[in-house]
């Protein structure tokens, strides 16, 4: 996780260090601006691999210059390939530089990447960009105001005050002078699994891959724990390959909290270094603004799940030596989410989990990236691994529907016989983690918002916010926070997380579990 900018324009130091100071909380372990004649390159580094000077960026060669945010877990196997370059550091993002001379625009195609990068070719005079398929690592793009000449930044503060027009960068996409090119598509299926008994082979399998890969550092690493499924899974994957103790974390409200109970129990059973944190409804509404400005959203389901999320890292920081976080986002769109129990019929089913997957960067992803990248830590997402979201995508829409009372039945399946987690912790309700950091905290929340605005407020709101007018009270209030440091940006969220209102059980005014039907034994 680092933070990079660059503006291909040679703008002045003092708005260039005005941007590129913005996100400096990507990276704090070193900073560097190098400036080509018509160019300039801010990088933000967070020491992960090879932290010494040599692992710094950008790598400068002869032709190339090259900056990158992120994880390449294939690197190996591409060292390998390119085994006649001469490297000068151990960084994964280091070959980059001989990919791009291989394959150019094509280059997309041969990574297993979570990251963003920027290259300028010298020789070509030209700029090259691209994101990962899931849009695990931020990337946003801009015209400059005074030249309308390009720039990319880790995060929409650093462009806002020197470029118009910002958007978020495209998923699985290039950009190559001037052209964008599409490399991979996340919602593709080549073939279909139709046998229960392969497809819960195959997702225990690469789900183990996709763990142990992101295990790869050279820094201490950490695990959030909630105690649901997902992360519970990730939590104790891991520390099947070490034989150290595993660091894990849990966050809840004072009263209660849902997950820390469950989360003891996973960390008691799988043997790990646990920190358990309380907060107060006092430091959530203390956090929300920066939240809010590290989110750089106005979604109402996005903010709730954060501010636990935010706080736990917080702590993290301050607390531990721990820099690198693994978390159990992801699952729910390819499994399924409690609203997902009322799609009508398997098509439906596949189309929600594509669409939830083309919008991750917007929520699930955005929040883990900035909530964690706040506090200078980086989050690692398993369930993200190409190879396994390839293989979930590829099974049969009709076995994932929840035709057993469980949601994400086949996930569960794949685990139940070798007692990585207790079986209470294995066949565990869903419960959404803005819920089960504690109910009162979403209760307070929507409480507070009713003494900060009348239901003139909300009703005249459209003519303030004719954008994705906020449909609550507490929508209005985190709106109203966001446009105080993102003014007329609301186009950067296309809509607000809701679940899909055309089938009938989930057409409900509320984004949480807590409203619908089905909800049962989430919350206890």
């Amino acid at each position: 996780m680092c933070g990079l900018l660059f503006v291909d324009e040679k703008i002045s130091d003092k708005d260039f260090l005005i941007a590129f100071n913005t996100i400096s909380h990507r990276g704090p372990d070193q900073a560097f601006v190098h400036r080509e004649e018509n160019s300039i390159f801010g990088f933000h580094r967070l020491a992960i691999m090879d932290t010494s000077e040599k692992g710094m960026q950008p790598f400068i060669t002869d032709r190339l210059i090259v900056m990158c945010n992120g994880e390449i877990y294939n690197e190996q196997y591409l060292k390998e390939y390119f085994s006649e370059y001469e490297y000068t550091s151990h960084s994964d993002c280091e070959v980059l530089l001989p990919l791009y001379l291989k394959y150019g625009p094509q280059m997309g195609s041969y990574l297993d990447a979570e990251c963003a990068f920027v290259i300028f070719d010298k020789e070509l005079g030209i700029v090259v960009a691209g994101r990962d398929p899931l849009g695990i690592r931020p990337l946003f793009y801009g015209y400059l105001k005074s030249s309308g000449k390009i720039a990319f930044a880790s995060e929409v503060k650093a462009l806002i005050h020197i470029c118009d027009d910002i958007k978020p960068f495209p998923i699985g996409t290039i950009y190559y002078d001037g052209k964008w090119i599409h490399y991979h598509d996340v919602k593709e299926v080549n073939y279909l699994i139709s046998d229960e008994k392969s497809a819960v082979s195959k997702i225990k399998h690469k789900l183990v891959d996709a763990v142990k890969k992101r295990m790869m550092s050279d820094v201490p690493l950490g695990y959030l724990l909630s105690g649901g499924l997902d992360s519970s899974l990730v939590a104790a994957i891991g520390a099947s390959f070490t034989s150290k103790p595993i660091v894990t974390f849990a966050i809840g409200m004072e009263h209660d909290a849902i997950d820390l109970k469950y989360a003891k129990i996973v960390s008691e059973h799988i043997g790990s270094k646990h920190y358990e944190v309380t907060m107060t409804f006092e430091e959530v509404l203390e956090a929300l603004p920066l939240v809010i400005y590290h989110l750089e959203t106005y979604d109402i389901t996005t903010i709730r799940a954060s501010l636990g999320m935010y706080l736990l890292s917080k702590f993290i920081k301050e607390k531990t030596d721990i820099k690198v976080i693994l978390t159990g986002e992801i699952s729910d769109e390819l499994f399924g989410y409690k609203y997902t129990d009322f799609a009508p019929n398997a098509n439906a089913f596949q189309k929600e989990s594509e669409k939830r997957l083309e919008e991750l960067y917007e929520y699930d992803v955005l929040r883990a990236d900035r909530c964690i990248a706040a506090w200078s830590l980086e989050a690692r997402v398993p369930f993200g691994d190409l190879a396994f979201v390839k293989e979930v995508m590829s099974i049969d829409p009709e076995l994932k529907l929840n035709k057993s009372g469980k949601g994400k039945f086949l996930l569960r399946k794949a685990f139940e016989k070798d007692e990585l987690i207790p079986d209470a912790i294995l066949w565990r309700e869903k419960a959404a983690f803005s819920d089960a950091v504690g109910h009162s905290m979403v209760d307070q929340l929507k409480a507070y918002s009713e003494k900060l605005y009348t239901e003139d407020d909300l009703n005249c709101a459209f003519m303030k916010y004719p954008n994705n007018t906020p449909f609550t009270k507490e929508a209005l209030w985190y709106r109203d926070v966001f446009e105080s440091y993102f003014p007329n940006h609301s186009h950067l969220i296309t809509d607000f997380w809701m679940p899909n209102k055309e089938w009938v059980g989930s057409d409900v005014k509320d984004p949480s579990a807590r409203v619908l039907s089905n909800y049962g034994d989430s919350g206890k």
